[in-house]
């Protein structure tokens, strides 16, 4: 097979979650862990670091990543959803994965591979492991994929697991609680391993106490240790912590200062493992991790006039973060492109949203994305007014016809909506 006949066979023989939701979902290690016997283990031959949380494990991850590039180690870096090529989920020291390795991959393995009733992230899961062996990383930052305690990434023994924090996001899977869904994030807690989670509330946090405490983990929850004493916009943010001044994030989104915060105390964790990074590296990462990493959709600028911005943000703590920053913004009028998938809380999420906004109701290009006038019949109700459009491409083509230099477009509602965003403009750029 070549490279776009591997692809297809990747997508058609193990279905992807990206695509049709829980019905890829498979609850359980026993297919990766014979995976990981097949290919004899190949994450205990690199140190690790485990990141999983509702939002922010991308930015965290990226970042981390980013740092310790900057430090000198070569950095494998596994996560999840791409947004316009597959091989963005698999980096290393921000390089993808090359075509020629996941052919060679699938066509060496395709007999095992096939035996196995596999899920689209148990393959890509395995995949990745093994190429970050073969190419020799120092370390791999790998972000788990959804919930934590049954995920496929959770047969590693990382040197440091992170949760950023815990919403109300894939409930139909984690439970409907928060004390559910932290219960199945803090199943990658493991013994006597440092453990960083970034927020906490009054449900979540008993439950990583309890569960640190079992396995004797020095638990660090950073929202109650605030390292960040002062932060202000600065083309992404400028803040000064307890040990260093003038820190610049690139990463402009809001809840980047809590992301930070839950960074700079895992760098503490691992400067305490004896990891080599200096105020300079952490700098450097902090400053150019999208250069450094490829990271995508986080707050991301697509144009000045009319400014318009996107971000990945999906479910109600995403959205919150993403209103407060569109009312700190100085605008004509504001323009809103949504889509959403069929599993997320809508109604939620579309009450946060601005009521003096015209939006473009449309929806990505995956299974689960919701009908673009099913979404705009519940924003209607909701008081949300505006037109429906059949993709993103349309969407965006009406909302610039539709904008004055001084509008802002504002991009959002779902990773996927971003990702074919994101493929346009590519095309455009590639044109």
């Amino acid at each position: 097979m070549n490279y776009q006949e591997t692809l297809n066979y990747i997508y058609e023989s193990a279905p992807m979650f990206q695509q049709v939701g829980v019905a890829a979902f498979k609850e359980g290690l026993g297919n990766i862990e014979l995976l990981d016997k097949y290919f004899n283990h190949p994450h205990k031959q690199y140190k690790t670091i485990h990141v999983g949380g509702t939002n922010g494990k991308g930015s965290c991850s990226h970042t981390l990543a980013a740092i310790l590039q900057s430090a000198g180690y070569r950095v494998g870096l596994y996560t999840s959803p791409h947004l316009v090529d597959f091989r963005e989920r698999i980096r290393i020291n921000g390089q993808m994965i090359s075509e020629d390795y996941i052919t060679q991959f699938i066509n060496h393995n395709k007999e095992f591979l096939d035996s196995l009733s596999l899920s689209f992230f148990e393959l890509t899961t395995a995949m990745a492991f093994n190429y970050f062996k073969d190419e020799n990383v120092d370390i791999a930052i790998i972000e788990v994929g959804l919930g934590g305690r049954l995920d496929s990434t959770n047969i590693i023994q990382p040197d440091l697991s992170i949760i950023t924090n815990i919403s109300l996001d894939h409930t139909h899977i984690l439970g409907d609680t928060i004390a559910k869904i932290a219960y199945e994030k803090a199943g990658i807690i493991k013994p006597k391993t440092p453990i960083v989670v970034g927020e906490t509330t009054v449900e979540s946090k008993p439950v990583f106490i309890n569960k640190a405490n079992e396995g004797d983990s020095q638990l660090v929850i950073a929202d109650e240790d605030i390292l960040i004493k002062s932060a202000k916009v600065d083309n992404g943010w400028m803040f000064d912590t307890e040990d260093y001044e003038s820190i610049h994030f690139e990463l402009g989104g809001y809840c980047q200062t809590k992301n930070a915060n839950t960074i700079l105390q895992a760098i503490k964790q691992l400067r305490r493992l004896d990891y080599n990074i200096t105020e300079e590296d952490i700098r450097e990462g902090f400053d150019n991790v999208c250069g450094l990493t490829g990271l995508m959709g986080r707050w991301q600028k697509i144009a000045d006039k009319p400014l318009t911005i996107c971000d990945t943000g999906h479910n109600v703590g995403g959205i919150q973060q993403i209103v407060e920053q569109l009312k700190s913004i100085s605008y004509n009028h504001l323009h809103i492109i949504i889509g959403m998938v069929n599993d997320k809380d809508v109604s939620n999420v579309l009450k946060l949203m601005p009521r003096n906004a015209t939006y473009y109701f449309t929806k990505a290009s995956v299974q689960r994305a919701l009908d673009e006038h099913e979404l705009s019949n519940i924003a209607n109700n909701i008081g949300l007014q505006g037109e429906t459009y059949k993709t993103v491409e349309e969407a965006y083509i009406a909302a610039k016809k539709n904008s004055l230099p001084e509008d802002l477009i504002f991009i959002g509602g779902s990773t996927f909506i971003v990702a074919d965003l994101l493929s346009y403009c590519n095309t455009l750029n590639f044109n």
